[in-house]
């Protein structure tokens, strides 16, 4: 059975490659000479398609079956990344290699967390499925790892980046081609477009997936600005930085995700939510404290409250209104499309101000989410 879940496990390792649009902002802004307001063009063309395509692949995995729209979200993705291996001649190029990245990993994320219940043992489903989001959290840190490592020790331009994605994704649609697997049947009827949108009209539900919509689109502003940030404040070579901001912020992303699934054997979920969101503000207000080094322990910081933020909102939403289990996560998933918008947002801050300032944008995303925090524990209290 072990067997069985490691190819789900490689395509979990896969949608963490679409977070590398992060930290593709400085090195494409460097590369093509671009302003902070087109260099966050890249993170809305990929993340556009979690709205775009979230809620009809979801459609079409009730038709079709979660192993074939698992296999299309890897074809797609493969695509994009071929597109880049053969050489990069222009911006709008490697915009479309963005755009077929985000389209593959925003199937990956639909098909992904139910295949992975028809692969896992009996009662071992939510110790896969968190196993699961920490390898994902891996394939996330690649991304301002690998230029690093490849420049630092290879003497190799950002770009292998996307043969090494390549290389992994070949190994990957060769271990799930031969993949059996017992397609097990939803117990809750399946959310449709106009289920979606009625749910909508509910304030909580709206509450919950605006604090996905703007969670998201925080992480991305966080990681694709701090090498801009390192640069500006301290004059640190973008090139060089990406261990030191953006690897360290994705770290902390992981060592994050990890230590929450213990901690939360002895914290509410509603109480542990309220405490990420403190930790994160303190992270966004430290940036403005005029230290290197309390600059890059706020980056930590930042991330270690981003971590969990992602799958508490999701769990206590689900668990708050049980019978509209699909609809949320549709909704849910296509609010991911967050990162498509706030990013650009703050990218037009940082040209019209400074990028130090533009971090005020992220830190409005987490105070909304605060709030959001905030009123999930009066309601527990209630």
């Amino acid at each position: 059975m072990r067997l069985r879940t490691m190819p789900v496990f490689l395509a979990f390792l896969a949608m963490g490659f679409a977070d590398a649009v992060g930290p593709f902002v400085s090195l494409a802004k460097n590369e093509f000479q671009l302003s902070n307001s087109v260099a966050s063009l890249i993170p809305f063309v990929g993340f556009s398609m979690f709205g775009l395509l979230s809620v009809p692949v979801g459609l079409l995995q009730d038709k079709k079956g979660k192993k074939f729209v698992l296999m299309m979200g890897l074809l797609v993705a493969l695509l994009g990344l071929l597109n880049a291996s053969i050489g990069l001649g222009s911006f709008a190029q490697f915009l479309v290699t963005v755009m077929l990245v985000g389209a593959g990993a925003a199937i990956l994320q639909v098909a992904g967390n139910p295949i992975m219940r028809d692969v896992s043992e009996e009662g071992k489903y939510a110790r896969n499925l968190s196993l699961g989001q920490f390898i994902k959290a891996i394939g996330s840190l690649s991304g301002p790892m690998i230029p690093v490592i490849a420049a630092k020790y290879f003497g190799a331009d950002w770009k292998v980046i996307f043969l090494v994605y390549t290389g992994a994704l070949i190994l990957t649609i060769l271990a799930v081609a031969p993949m059996k697997v017992e397609e097990k049947k939803a117990e809750h009827k399946a959310a449709t477009l106009a289920s979606c949108l009625a749910l909508l009209k509910n304030g909580y539900a709206l509450a919950m997936v605006g604090a996905i919509f703007v969670y998201v689109g925080a992480e991305v502003s966080v990681s694709a600005g701090i090498p801009l940030f390192l640069k500006e404040r301290f004059g640190l070579e973008i090139a060089k930085v990406g261990l030191l901001g953006t690897g360290l912020f994705f770290t902390a992303l992981t060592v994050g995700r990890f230590s929450g699934g213990v901690i939360l054997n002895w914290m509410s979920p509603r109480k542990f939510f309220l405490v990420t969101c403190g930790i994160s503000i303190l992270g966004l207000l430290g940036l403005f404290i005029p230290d290197q080094n309390i600059a890059v322990a706020s980056f930590f910081l930042t991330g270690i409250g981003f971590a969990n933020i992602f799958p508490l909102v999701f769990a206590i939403a689900v668990e708050s209104m049980p019978s509209h289990v699909n609809e949320l996560s549709g909704l849910m998933v296509t609010a991911i499309v967050g990162a498509a918008f706030v990013p650009p947002l703050t990218g037009l801050v940082a040209d019209g101000s400074t990028v130090q300032l533009s971090f005020l944008v992220p830190l409005a995303c987490v105070l909304y989410i605060t709030w959001a925090a905030l009123m999930n524990l009066k309601t527990a209290k209630a």
